[in-house]
């Protein structure tokens, strides 16, 4: 079966890119864009902080190059300053644009590798040990329509905690425009779903796939969800491929490895 990758890009061809290194027939097929900001001064003001700050917990790889993407020339990284990632994905991401800035490993707070799930729920055991009493908190998130979306649960469980917690958009979401390409390989995708398998790492990206892309594109086949076969890296996600009528619903833990080895047959 072909692995279709919707991820944003530029994570959807690196995952895709990948995926075939290791054998499998992965394309990418992004059902979400990734942009800046409309308005950067909250960004650029919590740069300004970062020397009072005692955590940015950042949602995603996007947030992280949206976040040093606007960084304020000769602004660096303080020493006294947490950053925090839900999954690995994200911590690399951390480091790979921190470290130039001051950013060092002993600084990132991530759940284990190990872990069943990345997310919230999963980083605050790691998180939950520290004093927060007084600590101000800013959660780094992508939103839609100029709100930002920071994580609910975490943000709470930190403002029991004593802390002060903000959620600060760098960057937006939307469904962004399939070209000529893409297109046909929806259509490939719809007109043979046995063929074919939707890696989803974000309700979101099956909710522009229904709501933005197919309408977008009235010439494409009418999906068959009791035929199509999603991939799925959290309980949230198949909660919502079910609820679209996705019967084949396969669950994986978040990483590139648990992915092969979820597509692999069984030996």
């Amino acid at each position: 079966m072909r692995l279709l990758v919707t991820r944003p890009q530029p994570q959807a061809g690196e995952w895709a890119q990948a995926l075939r290194a290791q054998g499998l027939d992965a394309v990418a097929l992004p059902l979400i864009a990734i942009e800046g900001p409309a308005d950067p001064a909250p960004v650029l003001a919590l740069w300004q902080r970062l020397p009072t700050t005692r955590l940015l917990m950042f949602v995603s790889p996007a947030a992280v190059e949206w976040f040093f993407r606007l960084r304020p020339a000769g602004l660096a990284w303080p020493p006294t300053c947490f950053a925090a990632a839900p999954g690995p994905g994200t911590a690399r991401a951390l480091l790979a644009a921190g470290r130039a800035h001051g950013l060092t490993a002993e600084q990132l707070l991530t759940p284990p590798q190990e872990a069943e799930q990345f997310d919230s729920e999963t980083l605050w055991p790691v998180l939950s040990p520290l004093n927060w009493a007084g600590q101000h908190v800013a959660i780094v998130s992508g939103g839609d329509q100029g709100e930002a979306k920071g994580r609910t649960w975490l943000a709470q469980q930190l403002r029991e905690r004593g802390a002060q917690v903000e959620a600060v958009l760098c960057y937006q979401r939307g469904p962004g425009t399939w070209s000529a390409a893409e297109v046909r390989l929806a259509g490939e995708a719809l007109a043979q779903p046995g063929q074919h398998i939707w890696l989803l790492s974000s309700s979101q990206a099956l909710h522009h796939l229904v709501q933005h892309h197919l309408p977008a594109w009235p010439q494409l086949p009418p999906p068959c969800w009791d035929e199509v076969h999603a991939l799925v890296t959290h309980p949230r996600i198949a909660e919502a491929a079910r609820e679209q009528g996705i019967r084949h619903v396969h669950p994986t833990r978040p990483t590139l490895e648990a992915v092969v080895q979820a597509r692999r047959p069984a030996t």
